[in-house]
Order: structure tokens, then C-alpha cells, then sequence
């Protein structure tokens, strides 16, 4: 059997993963805050005699793209964008910390500042609670401040300040839920030089034209590997029959 099919699988394998991995990134070219997910791969060589111009497929790296997105003014008082590099931190139901740059902030129905998914927004003192009635403003160094809209005259009134991170790319992984955490599983240390804008948000930094184009490229790669596999199965035919007649 010519080994050919196992390098043109292989081949095909990876592109199949390629492929759902630019799928995803295509369908959050809208997701607030998104970061492209990114497949490298390498060729591996196939180790035996009378193989050298042949190889595998193998998986390299996978990683994220991590660079900003456009910012998009909303005007809304608990939308918030972080300037430059940076994460917002959000407390997990089983108490660990995990990071995201979607910014569209909410309150829950007992006032608990949460992100638009439902997590609790981590503040540089615990979570941060919002009482009724009151406008909310957010400044650059990510302070939320309110100001009643029933007394008169109304004070200015520090609830807390956002957690703001900005930890080393490398040593973050993004789980299934979209978010990132530390490799470690800790807590990063807040870093005061991370800037907010408040009344806007960061878009996708997935790009929708070149995710089309690397998506076609992809399936023109697959049909090469498919080639492959018919042209094994067309020799072992041909072999076959030539077989029969000696």
C-alpha cells in the first residue's frame, strides 16, 4: 500500500482544522472585544527508507492574534473600551479570575456590576455594586463614579475602580468559553498605566476579507490532498491488475 495515503491524510486533516478555526474567527467578525484564534503548522519528515521527499502535517502552535480592534463610540454610560493593551477582569463562579477585552457592561438585577456574558466584574477592591437611580460614569483610569439622578444637588460618588490587567501575551491561554486566564491558573496584579474610554467599544480584530480568502485557499489545499488520495488509489489499481496477469 503506498504510504502516500497517510501524508495526503495527514495533510488533509490539518487543513480540515484550519478551516473550522477561520469558520469561528468569520462568525465573531462581529463579537465585541474578539481575538482571532491562529493554527501554525510544520512539516515533520517521514522517517524510513526511500521516504525523503515526503512529510507530515503536525500541529505547531496554536495561539491568538492580540492585536486591538477598532474602537466604535456608543455613547452608552457602562461601555467601556480599553485603550492600547489591556484586560478587563472578570470573577468566576468557582472563585478564579479570567480576562476579556468585551467591555459592554451591565448590572444584575441586585446591582452587581457583571459583563454582558453574566460575570461578575472584578474591581481593584472586590465586586462592584451600582445602586438605583444614578448615572454611571466610568473614567480613564477605569474609576466608576455616579451621580444621583433624584437628590439635588447631586454629589459626585466613587464606587470603585476596575480591575485592569496586562499581563505577558505568551503566558495567557483562551479556554472554551472564550476567555483568557494565566497558564499558572492565577490572578495577574492590576496595572495602573492600562487607559479605558468609557461610552465606547472594541471591535473584532478578526478581518472578514481575509478570513474569505484564507478560507477558498484552504479548500483549493484540500482538494489537492483529495487528488492525492485518488491518484494512490488509481496506482494501487493499476498495480493490482498488472499483479493479475503475471
Amino acid at each position: 500500500m503506498d504510504r502516500l495515503i497517510y501524508t495526503a491524510a495527514s495533510g488533509a486533516k490539518h487543513i480540515l482544522e484550519k478551516q473550522a478555526t477561520t469558520s469561528n474567527n468569520l462568525a465573531n467578525v462581529n463579537t465585541t472585544g474578539f481575538r482571532a484564534q491562529l493554527d501554525v503548522f510544520r512539516s515533520a519528515p517521514v522517517q524510513g527508507e526511500g521516504l525523503p521527499t515526503r512529510a507530515f502535517v503536525v500541529d505547531s502552535t496554536a495561539g491568538s492574534n492580540f492585536q486591538s480592534g477598532a474602537l466604535q463610540v456608543t455613547g452608552r454610560d457602562l461601555d467601556v473600551a480599553i485603550k492600547g493593551e489591556g484586560w478587563f477582569a472578570v470573577q468566576m463562579p468557582d472563585g478564579t479570575e479570567a480576562y476579556t477585552r468585551n467591555g459592554s457592561l451591565q448590572t444584575s438585577p441586585n446591582g452587581l456590576l457583571t459583563t454582558a456574558g453574566g460575570m461578575t466584574v472584578a474591581g481593584e477592591g472586590g465586586p462592584i455594586t451600582i445602586p438605583p437611580d444614578v448615572t454611571v460614569t466610568v473614567g480613564g483610569d477605569g474609576t466608576i463614579s455616579t451621580i444621583s439622578t433624584t437628590d439635588q444637588p447631586a454629589a459626585s460618588n466613587i464606587l470603585g475602580r476596575l480591575k485592569l490587567v496586562n499581563p505577558p501575551t505568551e503566558n495567557l491561554v483562551r479556554g472554551d468559553d472564550g476567555l483568557f486566564r494565566l497558564k499558572d491558573g492565577g490572578a495577574a496584579q492590576a496595572d495602573p498605566t492600562v487607559s479605558v474610554a468609557g461610552g465606547a467599544l472594541e471591535g473584532s480584530n478578526v478581518s472578514a476579507i481575509e478570513s474569505m480568502v484564507e478560507m477558498i485557499s484552504l479548500a483549493r489545499s484540500f482538494e489537492t490532498q483529495m487528488s492525492l488520495l485518488k491518484s494512490a488509489e488509481n496506482n494501487a489499481a493499476k498495480a493490482t491488475q498488472i499483479l493479475a496477469l503475471n
